[in-house]
């Protein structure tokens, strides 16, 4: 498998390429100034302004038995950083949708509500689902959580649309891989006939946008079960901000699947594993997921750490995502 390149990684996480090259060069040569970055060819003013992005991201800082010289440092608190402000960045994507309604009730006065907002409850939810997924034309944008008015895992609609070229992202909430059968019996199968699938540690609407013609969303993701209650939106302030936020969520989320071949190194289930442990699935929802015993589990796991050279599960996940053992970002928009 060919070496990974780690700047879609980093970009998820605000991390500019200029910096992420400057950070490699740091990991290769160690203990190091601006100077020494000059001297290596780069340009005096970018190479300050890119140590000092990482310097800020708690990803390198000052050695102290070397005055002056910057070092790498266990990256668990800078991740930790750059994390929350991604986190904090959908924050604010959420606030943009409560202000983009706001400003959609402002609009009642010259438009007509019917016309922009339908309200759909009960049994004509599912055969609205799919009247509208048909109608699609270039690609589905989906945030997908529990729960689900559907009971079967399969989505054959999905697979139809897939073979006839309408494109899907979808964004997962981790307990959507956590559904008994749902990795296997929906995403997997999808993902292979053309989906894009991410995840995130949770989403915050139940949400499919159909090209750029209307977006379905929940109400409630924690009343679904009682209200059963779905919004069409149709193009207005109040579309657009939902198109936002599907597209934050995209960018803060983190592949599922390999979409590349498996290294010689490591099984597929290993490689699948892998996977769903950076995801952050607990340990039980991966032993279910994979439908292995604990024991298979943990025995997969020493023996990775163990060809790794590590003895943590962080210091696995930095040795996988070096050497191309998770999966990548090839295909994705």
């Amino acid at each position: 498998m060919n070496e990974p390149d780690l700047t879609e990684h980093f970009a998820l996480l605000g991390i500019d390429p200029a910096a992420v090259e400057v950070y490699r060069w740091v990991l290769s040569h160690g203990a190091c100034s601006v100077n020494d970055l000059i001297k290596s060819g780069m340009d005096g003013d970018r190479a300050a302004e890119n140590l000092q992005t990482l310097v800020d991201a708690g990803l390198v800082a000052t050695d102290g038995a070397h005055d002056g010289l910057l070092i790498p440092v266990p990256p668990e608190a800078g991740l930790r950083i750059l994390t929350s402000r991604r986190e904090g960045e959908l924050s604010q994507a959420m606030i943009a949708v409560r202000n983009a309604y706001r400003d959609f009730r402002r609009q009642r006065s010259t438009q007509n509500i019917e016309d922009l907002v339908e309200v759909v409850t009960g049994p004509a939810i599912l055969q609205r689902l799919k009247q509208a997924e048909d109608q699609a034309q270039r690609e589905i944008r989906r945030l997908d959580s529990p729960p689900y008015y559907r009971t079967r895992t399969s989505n054959d609609t999905e697979l139809d649309h897939l073979a006839r070229g309408i494109g899907y992202r979808v964004v997962y909430a981790r307990a959507s891989l956590a559904r008994e059968n749902y990795l296997d019996g929906n995403i997997v199968p999808s993902v292979r006939a053309g989906e894009q699938a991410r995840v995130l540690g949770r989403v915050p609407v139940k949400l499919s946008i159909i090209d750029d013609t209307m977006a379905l969303v929940s109400l409630s993701i924690t009343e679904a079960d009682v209200n059963r209650t779905l919004l069409i939106v149709r193009p207005s302030t109040l579309f657009s901000a939902l198109v936002g936020l599907f597209e934050m969520c995209w960018h803060s989320g983190l592949p599922i699947l390999p979409t590349g071949a498996v290294g010689a190194k490591i099984q597929p289930i290993e490689q699948r594993m892998l996977g769903l442990l950076a995801a952050g699935l607990s340990d039980d929802d991966i032993v279910r997921t994979l439908k292995v015993s604990r024991r298979t589990f943990f025995r997969y796991l020493e023996r990775l750490q163990a060809q790794a050279g590590v003895n943590s599960r962080f210091q696995l996940g930095v040795y996988a995502a070096k050497h191309g053992w998770l999966p990548d970002e090839s295909g994705s928009a």
